[in-house]
């Protein structure tokens, strides 16, 4: 066999299995669309994170779907789902489990907490304390969970989605920068437009569309497809790409903090899911630049002239990225 039809048959198989990737993603959203109307940015973001293994935190104002959101994906996949409300009082041993003392065996036994599922709804996540906050950072960067000198693997998929209310919000504490960066990317999902709402008085009016929302996959599914997407290309060039826009950002006079490496990372694994999300097994300049806003932005901090020109961090990115030299073909 010539070395012609290896590379053919090798990119034959690689384009089926990202069909099956596109193909489920497919499902996915549109079980989705059926409670989240008019927002395919928005989906296209979520199910890009889900494929990259990475952790999603929604920021809007309250009432605009962001729990419903991620209700919705936790209904459309047939795994385990636990919700976290974060409030004032909650303990970090609420969200991680604790070990329960049995006097009757003279042991402890860990009673795990609501961390331990696939998808975990963190609910207004800026509420709670910094502490009790912190109490995710673990689970987020490294899926398992140490408590009292012992460490509890989490099973796979594992996902947070977050959602938070604005910071100048009343009973809110920011998210710390490295709470922060531990989420892939960061998403609001917006008013809807005047014949989105209109449809959803209809939809929403008498009973909760969630209600007939059944599985379109499972856990095991979402588990393939991500070993799919770990092997879509990324060119010497592309990679090249990433760093220097990572870089962009700890070098710009507007900011005061840049992206971190964890922030390369993430920006290449989503931008691995997104081609694949489109049929393609090679990245192109197209993906990074779709996904620098959502990936980078919430790990930045506009510097005080940017704050006084009243500049975001999204803005300053889609700056950079603009400006920044696009590779051009191997």
């Amino acid at each position: 066999m010539s070395l012609d039809t290896r590379h053919d048959e090798h990119e034959g198989g690689l384009r089926e299995d990202l069909g099956a990737v596109s193909a489920v993603a497919d499902r996915i959203r549109e079980a989705i669309e059926t409670v989240i109307e008019g927002k395919p940015d928005v989906l296209r973001v979520l199910l890009t994170v889900l494929l990259a293994e990475g952790h999603l935190l929604i920021e809007d104002v309250p009432g605009v779907g962001k729990t419903m959101l991620a209700k919705a994906l936790g209904r459309a996949v047939d795994c385990s789902v636990q919700r976290v409300q974060f409030t004032p009082d909650l303990l970090p041993g609420d969200i991680t489990g604790v070990s329960v003392y049995h006097q009757d065996r003279n042991e402890f036994e860990f009673a795990p907490g609501p961390v331990f599922a696939n998808i975990v709804l963190g609910d207004e996540i800026n509420r709670a304390s910094p502490k009790t906050q912190s109490a995710l950072l673990e689970c987020m960067a490294e899926r398992q969970v140490s408590v009292d000198g012992r460490t509890h693997e989490l099973e796979r998929p594992f996902m947070v989605v977050a959602t938070q209310n604005p910071s100048d919000m009343e009973g809110t504490y920011s998210l710390p920068e490295a709470q922060r960066d531990r989420f892939m990317a960061r998403i609001s999902v917006g008013y809807p437009s005047p014949q989105a709402e209109l449809d959803m008085i209809d939809s929403h009016g008498s009973r909760s569309p969630l209600e007939n929302l059944s599985p379109v996959t499972d856990a095991a599914r979402i588990r393939d497809l991500v070993e799919r997407v770990r092997h879509v290309h990324v060119a010497p060039g592309m990679r090249r790409y990433v760093v220097d826009l990572v870089n962009a950002t700890r070098t710009s006079p507007e900011l005061r903090l840049g992206a971190s490496p964890r922030a390369t990372l993430h920006l290449v694994r989503a931008a691995r899911a997104h081609a694949a999300l489109n049929g393609r097994h090679y990245v192109v300049p197209d993906d990074v630049q779709t996904l620098a806003v959502p990936v980078l932005a919430h790990r930045l901090l506009p510097g005080p002239e940017a704050r006084m020109e009243r500049l975001t961090s999204e803005q300053i990115v889609a700056e950079i990225v603009s400006r920044l030299a696009v590779p051009g073909p191997r």
